[in-house]
């Protein structure tokens, strides 16, 4: 069992290094540039990878981009922000070692967010399929939220793939302008109408389900904000979207 690991990345002079030293458990790295001015690149082949430039295809179509560059049937995907812990590294070493008994696998991940690990609020234990067969599964999803599909057998792990997110509110900020930005799109792609539902009841739910149904004032001051910056989400994606329609509905 020969591994590929795939890193897409832009602009992640800050978290390339960790990401590609903690894939030793895997026989290649390929890091796909979709345009950076930083020293992503140069850090990254610095570390061994295999760096290759390529324009930017949607989060999607970039990391099925990274499969098919890849020399190995198994694919490791991560996003330059992320690294696999101490265990999960460990997991993967015995798994090449025992040989899989599935397709793809699931592992938790666990979200650092403003220096804090995120327990509650929906964050934990957040299992995503990164480790997978590529003639078994492919990435889907044509704006936003972009998941693995699998059309064979699935197991799952059980140690925490690291996910460090915002440092910084101006941080987050920026990222979820980009992110509802996407999500608005995708919203009118699908001819939905923009209701006072969406833009009144929508946020309050998911403000009152992040922060007290999923628990997430067990996470303090961070969960706090989580929740607030998921009800400000939800309301931006649904005003951005109802700007983008056509009718304008409301």
């Amino acid at each position: 069992m020969k591994i590929s690991a795939t890193i897409i990345a832009r602009d992640e002079e800050r978290n390339i290094a960790r990401a590609i030293e903690s894939l030793r458990c895997c026989d290649e790295i390929v890091v796909v540039d979709s345009g950076s001015i930083d020293r992503t690149m140069e850090i990254a082949r610095e570390l061994g990878a295999r760096v290759i430039e390529s324009p930017w295809r949607g989060y999607a179509g970039q990391k099925n981009y990274a499969t098919e560059q890849a020399r190995y049937d198994w694919i490791l995907s991560i996003d330059a922000d992320e690294a696999l812990s101490e265990s999960l590294e460990a997991d993967i070493w015995l798994l090449k070692k025992n040989g899989p008994e599935y397709d793809a696998y699931t592992m938790p991940r666990l979200a650092q967010y403003l220096g804090k690990w995120i327990l509650h609020g929906g964050w934990y234990p957040d299992r995503k399929i990164r480790l997978y067969r590529r003639d078994k599964a492919c990435w889907t999803g044509e704006y936003v939220h972009e998941s693995v599909t699998v059309t064979g057998t699935l197991g799952h792990l059980n140690s925490n793939l690291l996910h460090y997110t915002c440092q910084s509110f101006t941080e987050h900020l920026r990222t979820m302008d980009r992110y509802t930005t996407l999500a608005a799109e995708e919203v009118v792609a699908r001819g939905k109408s923009i209701t006072w539902r969406h833009l009144l009841l929508d946020p309050m739910w998911t403000f009152f389900r992040t922060y007290f149904v999923r628990r997430g004032y067990l996470d303090g001051m961070e969960g706090m904000a989580i929740a607030y910056m998921a009800m400000l989400y939800s309301f931006l994606k649904y005003a951005k979207a109802r700007n983008m329609s056509p009718g304008r509905q409301a």
